[in-house]
């Protein structure tokens, strides 16, 4: 039988370079306190490394860039997220940057949360999780939260052809089958805007 260690680095090797986690992503090999302790010899070893309280990354690396790069700050949240067993979601500007709607890089990166609220430094950058009231944690799946806030943040009337095609170019067919049944039941406005994004006409067209 594996040991704890071999355990853990093996689902970390297998994620892949660039992955975040928590000793919490690894309680089914393990009881709390050993997991703990393994994930710090990983971390004293120069295997993974901390990337803030009680969240560690498996860095990935460029010698051409200097070694060892930022961590992925989208899973640093994903994991802080999980870690503390609550639900988050982009806000509006960070959904329309991540659609590549927006070129502008939020210097603070900003999620709604059902848990409380808190700020992290990760490096130069700051994560904010920002409490919510629950109607404002939208329903649906990660890609129709991700494109609806991104409308809500660009707003009504200026949702022009360019996004449109944008957003199409974005979308698999199944992620456009699941955007179009979850905008069902939004604002008629972004139902409207849904239904000319999964259009299979050009913009204008529909």
């Amino acid at each position: 039988m594996q040991s704890l260690r071999n355990q853990i680095l093996a689902r970390v090797r297998g994620k892949g370079r660039g992955c975040v986690f928590s000793s919490k992503d690894f309680l089914d090999l393990g009881n709390r306190n050993p997991v703990d302790k393994t994930l710090s010899r990983l971390f004293a070893q120069g295997i993974i490394r901390r990337v803030t309280t009680g969240i560690y990354d498996f860095p990935r690396e460029d010698e051409e860039l200097g070694g060892r790069l930022s961590p992925d700050i989208q899973q640093v949240a994903q994991a802080i997220a999980r870690k503390n067993g609550v639900s988050i979601q982009p806000s509006g500007a960070l959904a329309a940057n991540l659609l590549g709607l927006s070129t502008q890089v939020p210097a603070k990166i900003v999620y709604l949360t059902n848990g409380k609220s808190r700020t992290v430094k990760i490096n130069n950058r700051i994560l904010i999780f920002k409490r919510v009231k629950p109607r404002e944690m939208r329903p649906g799946n990660e890609i129709s939260i991700l494109v609806t806030q991104a409308l809500r943040f660009l707003g009504k009337g200026w949702i022009e052809k360019n996004i449109i095609y944008h957003l199409r170019q974005q979308l698999s067919d199944a992620d456009r089958k699941k955007l179009l049944k979850d905008a069902r039941y939004m604002e008629d406005w972004i139902w409207e805007v849904v239904q000319r994004i999964t259009s299979k006409g050009e913009p204008g067209e529909e």
